[in-house]
């Protein structure tokens, strides 16, 4: 999934994010409203983790703005406003789950895997490409019945292609996917990555490149007509 936490507190807000991509998500960082305005309004958010007291404002008046103009990424707010009262205030303006400071990361992991999934209930749970299954409540992908050791990144740009089935991904949906704006890989971190999965997938080939364009992950059968 592609994550915005918004937290004014850098250590935190590293912290959640650090954990956030060793899951395999990518994850944007935003320090106030403003630059979380500006992320909200370029990109497509799978799950918003929003703090609530920040210099510029409270994101619960934000979150109120954005579902007004059709933004229906599920929101969590991380925030110590632990009051029966700010609770109420903060699922009728557009909530989906909170969690009061301090929390534990391993509950937070739960709650945004939780909400992810109820927000993206317009998906399928498995997508099948000839003879390759993705379980992506689970996380796992399985090719003629045997399951693919996929790193979490790999499975993150499988989920993207197969999503995306039969239409080119970029190489800027890729990174951004994978890796979020702030992250900053290495030169040939999208061959290496494009590399390893190709090579987990085996023959015959699902997944192509499409020279000065991006990738493609299609069935066999298409490739050859």
């Amino acid at each position: 999934m592609r994550l915005l936490v918004l937290e004014d507190q850098s250590d935190l807000r590293e912290s959640v994010a650090s954990r956030l991509r060793a899951q395999g998500h990518a994850v944007d960082e935003a320090r106030d409203l403003a630059e979380a305005e500006s992320f909200v309004q370029s990109y497509a958010y799978d799950v918003l983790l929003l703090d609530r007291g920040l210099p510029d404002g409270d994101a619960l008046d934000a979150l109120l703005r954005w579902r007004q103009t059709g933004i229906v990424a599920p929101a969590l707010f991380l925030t110590a406003r632990d009051s029966i009262e700010d609770r109420v205030d903060g699922f009728a303006g557009g909530a989906d789950d909170y969690l009061v400071k301090p929390f534990a990361m391993d509950e937070l992991v739960a709650r945004i895997s939780a909400i992810g999934r109820r927000g993206s209930a317009i998906r399928p749970s498995t997508i099948r490409i000839a003879d390759l299954e993705i379980d992506l409540a689970r996380r796992a992908a399985r090719r003629g019945g045997i399951a693919l050791p996929l790193r979490p990144k790999e499975f993150a740009l499988l989920q993207l292609l197969a999503e995306r089935a039969g239409q080119v991904v970029s190489r800027q949906d890729l990174l951004a996917a994978c890796w979020g704006e702030d992250q900053q890989p290495a030169s040939n971190a999208e061959e290496v990555l494009i590399a390893a999965l190709r090579r987990k997938l085996g023959d015959p080939p699902l997944l192509r490149t499409v020279r000065g364009t991006g990738y493609l992950l299609e069935s066999p059968d298409a490739t050859r007509a």
